[in-house]
C-alpha cells in the first residue's frame, strides 16, 4: 500500500493516464493504480497507516482526504487506485441530474384519452402514460385512480392502453446479482413500487397459502402476472423463469418457516402497472380491457396526472435509503440516452469534461461490475461540486450525521445543533466492498472533502452469483470496513479542523 503524502490534489490528477480498457469487462478487476508522487512518509500520515493495519481488511484500501479551501491533501494512501464505488456513484448521479434536469424537474404519471367522454362513457382509448417515475407506488396509483373516477369516466369502449417509452425498458439493471433481489429490478417508463411484487406466504395444515400482491399502506390488490411455486430443493432458495409477459417464481420449501413476506423483482415492468392499475380501477367501478403495452405516446388528451416530488426531494431520499431504480432513472432521464449503456457513457463524459476526472461509469448507480473511480477522483468531484451554484445542492441533500468516536462508532448522543463537526457523505456497499465519499465541516467554517475506498475483488469474484445477497463472511468484512471509515473521519476531524 502507498505511504502517506502531502500535495496540491490538482497536481495529483494532471497527466492521469486513460483507462486501458475501451469498454470494462462484465467481471471483477483488481483495483489498478495511476502513477503518483510519492513524498516522505509524515507522522500524521502513519496514523492512519496504523488504522488501516489494525482493521486487518483482505483486498486494496485507498483514501484521500483534502482541506476544501486551499486543495491541500491532508492524508492519502492508495488514492490512485481505480476501484468500484458502488452506491457512491448516486453522488455523481445526483449531480448529473441536478445539472441536466434542474431543481424543477418533476416525473409525470398521466391518464389520457384518445376520444371524447359523454355520461361517463369514453368512446376511445384510455391510456395509462408513464413519465419514468421510479417513487410511484400502490397508493399514489390508487389515488390517481379515485381522481379518474371524480371525474365521472366510468366506461371506456375502446382499448386499454399502457405508453412505457419515457424510459428504456430493461429487464434488470445489472446481470451479475441473484435473480430474487429486490434491488435489481426493471428499468421501464412505467414503474410501481420500485418494480418490485410482494409475496407472501403461510403454512396452512401441509402446505402453503401463497400470494402475490402491489401491497401499499392503504391499497393491497392482487398480482397475478407473478406467480409462486414451492419446490423441494436446498439451493437456491428462489429461481425465476421468465414467461410471456409473465414472471414465474420458486421458492425452496425450508426456507419458508411459518408465514412471512419478502418483495421480489418485477421483470415485465410495464405489465405489473398496468394489471394493479386495471384492478385499482375496477374497484372504482371502472372496467378496462387487458392492457396493450406500447413505446409510442398516441395523440391524445390528459384527464388527471400524478406529480413526484420535485428533483432535489427525490434526490435526497435516493441518496438516503440508495434506491437503485431511483438513480437509473433520473440518470436515464437527464441523458436522454435509448439505453443503459448509452447513459452510463453520456454520464462518463460529462463527468470527465465537468470534474476533470478519468472515471468510467457503467451505470448511475453502481449495482453493476463495469464503474471505476479513484479516491482521489471521487475528492475532486466532491470538490467541484461544492465550489458550483448549481451542483454544491449536494452537500445537503447528503445523508449527515456528527462526527464519529475514536472508535469509530457512531457518536454517543446527538451534540448540540453547530457546536460538533457534520459529516455529510454517501456510502456504498456491495460484497467485499465498502465506501464512503463526502464532506467534513467544522462549526468554525473549515471543512473537508474525502474518500475512503475499500474493496476486496478476488474476494467478491469468487462469489457465485446466486449467493451474492450474503454470502459467508462479507458482513464481518464490512464491519470492520465501517469501523475504519468512523476512526479515519475521527482522526481527520481532530487533526484538521
Amino acid at each position: 500500500m502507498l505511504v502517506g503524502r502531502r500535495w496540491v490534489l490538482g497536481g495529483l490528477l494532471a497527466g492521469a493516464a486513460l483507462p486501458t480498457w475501451a469498454q470494462a469487462p462484465a467481471v471483477s478487476l483488481r483495483p489498478r493504480a495511476r502513477p503518483s508522487p510519492r513524498p516522505l512518509v509524515t507522522s500524521a500520515d502513519a496514523g492512519a497507516a496504523a488504522l488501516v493495519a489494525a482493521a486487518k481488511l483482505t483486498g486494496a484500501v485507498g483514501y484521500c482526504v483534502v482541506d476544501l479551501a486551499s486543495g491541500q491533501v491532508l492524508e492519502a494512501s492508495g488514492e490512485a487506485l481505480e476501484m468500484p464505488p458502488a452506491s457512491v456513484t448516486k453522488a455523481v448521479t445526483t449531480a448529473f441530474a441536478l445539472e441536466k434536469l434542474g431543481v424543477k424537474h418533476r416525473f409525470v404519471t398521466r391518464v389520457m384519452r384518445t376520444g371524447a367522454v359523454a355520461n361517463g362513457r369514453l368512446d376511445g382509448d384510455l391510456i395509462l402514460a408513464g413519465g419514468g417515475d421510479p417513487t410511484f407506488d400502490t397508493d399514489k396509483m390508487g389515488d390517481l385512480v379515485a381522481a379518474l373516477a371524480a371525474s365521472g369516466l366510468r366506461e371506456v369502449t375502446g382499448k386499454f392502453i399502457a405508453y412505457a417509452g419515457a424510459l428504456p425498458e430493461r429487464a434488470e439493471i445489472a446481470t451479475d446479482q441473484p435473480d430474487f433481489v429486490g434491488y435489481n429490478p426493471a428499468i421501464s417508463g412505467l414503474m410501481l413500487n420500485f418494480n418490485r411484487v410482494n409475496f407472501v406466504w403461510k403454512a396452512v395444515n401441509d402446505g402453503y397459502s401463497l400470494a402475490m400482491n402491489a401491497e401499499g399502506a392503504r391499497f393491497v390488490p392482487p398480482v397475478m402476472m407473478a406467480s409462486m411455486q414451492v419446490v423441494d430443493r436446498d439451493v437456491p432458495v428462489f429461481a425465476y423463469e421468465a414467461g410471456a409477459a409473465r414472471d414465474n417464481w420458486s421458492v425452496a420449501r425450508r426456507a419458508l418457516g411459518r408465514e412471512g413476506s419478502r418483495w421480489l423483482p418485477v421483470r415485465h415492468a410495464a405489465t405489473y402497472v398496468a394489471e394493479v392499475f386495471q384492478t385499482l380501477c375496477a374497484a372504482q367501478g371502472i372496467k378496462l380491457p387487458k392492457a396493450e403495452v406500447v413505446y409510442a405516446l398516441p395523440k391524445s388528451a390528459e384527464i388527471v396526472r400524478h406529480e413526484s416530488e420535485a428533483l432535489p426531494d427525490l434526490l435526497r431520499k435516493m441518496l438516503k435509503f440508495s434506491t437503485n431504480l431511483t438513480a437509473e432513472a433520473v440518470g436515464l432521464a437527464a441523458s436522454g440516452a435509448g439505453t443503459l449503456e448509452g447513459s452510463a457513457a453520456v454520464m462518463t463524459t460529462w463527468a470527465r469534461r465537468r470534474f476533470g476526472v478519468q472515471a468510467v461509469f457503467g451505470d448511475h448507480s453502481g449495482l453493476g461490475p463495469k464503474t471505476r473511480i479513484s479516491p482521489a477522483e471521487m475528492v475532486q468531484v466532491m470538490i467541484k461540486a461544492r465550489q458550483d451554484k448549481r451542483l454544491s445542492l449536494l452537500h445537503d441533500l447528503l445523508k449527515s450525521a456528527d462526527l464519529p468516536q475514536q472508535d469509530g462508532k457512531p457518536a454517543a448522543k446527538a451534540a448540540k445543533p453547530g457546536s460538533a463537526a457534520r459529516v455529510s457523505a454517501k456510502s456504498g456497499t456491495m460484497n467485499f466492498v465498502s465506501n464512503l465519499s463526502g464532506y467534513v465541516d467544522a462549526p468554525g467554517g473549515r471543512s473537508l472533502a474525502f474518500a475512503i475506498f475499500t474493496a476486496d475483488l478476488p474476494r467478491r469474484a469468487a462469489v457465485p452469483v446466486w449467493n451474492r445477497e450474503s454470502p459467508e463472511g462479507d458482513k464481518a468484512w464490512v464491519r470492520r470496513a465501517h469501523r475504519l471509515q468512523g476512526q479515519l473521519l475521527n482522526r481527520w476531524g481532530q487533526a484538521y479542523l
